[in-house]
This record gives C-alpha cells, sequence and structure tokens, in this order.
C-alpha cells in the first residue's frame, strides 16, 4: 500500500508510541492503527492531518519525522 503506513510504523518503533496510545489519542479504535502501519489500508488525506496532530500531543519530534518521511521529497523539491 502506500508511503504513510511505512512512515507511521518507523516513527511509532523510533519514540516507541504504541499504536494504542495514538489510537487512543486521535479517539479511534486501535485496529485502524493497526491497519495503517501493516499497510492492509491507507489512511486517507484527511486522517494524516490528524495523525500529525495526535502526534504533536504525544511527541513534537515524532511528528515532524513522519511529516519528513511521508513527505520529504516534495518538501525537500520545494526549498
Amino acid at each position: 500500500m502506500g508511503k504513510a503506513g511505512e512512515a507511521l510504523r518507523q516513527v511509532l518503533n523510533t519514540y516507541g508510541i504504541s499504536q494504542n496510545k495514538l489510537a487512543v489519542t486521535l479517539g479511534i479504535e486501535r485496529g485502524s492503527v493497526y491497519r495503517w502501519v501493516h499497510e492492509v489500508r491507507d489512511p486517507t488525506a484527511e486522517t494524516v492531518r490528524e495523525i500529525v496532530q495526535a502526534l504533536q500531543g504525544i511527541n513534537p519530534a515524532a511528528a515532524e519525522t513522519f511529516v519528513e518521511l511521508y513527505l520529504g521529497e516534495l518538501i525537500k523539491n520545494e526549498e
């Protein structure tokens, strides 16, 4: 599937954030986070925005890393 799940998996592992913690912060079931992390389903664009906001509340560095991993090439091209 998409790049979002791969980026999210890497961020959760790197920063020691559980899927459950992210799910609770987002106010959703853990199964949704599991499906993204295991690339069964891609989050929508709106959900990606919500993931960034949730990660900012948990660990701002994790949110920044997620954005860099997910949009890195696009951001670099704009600079």
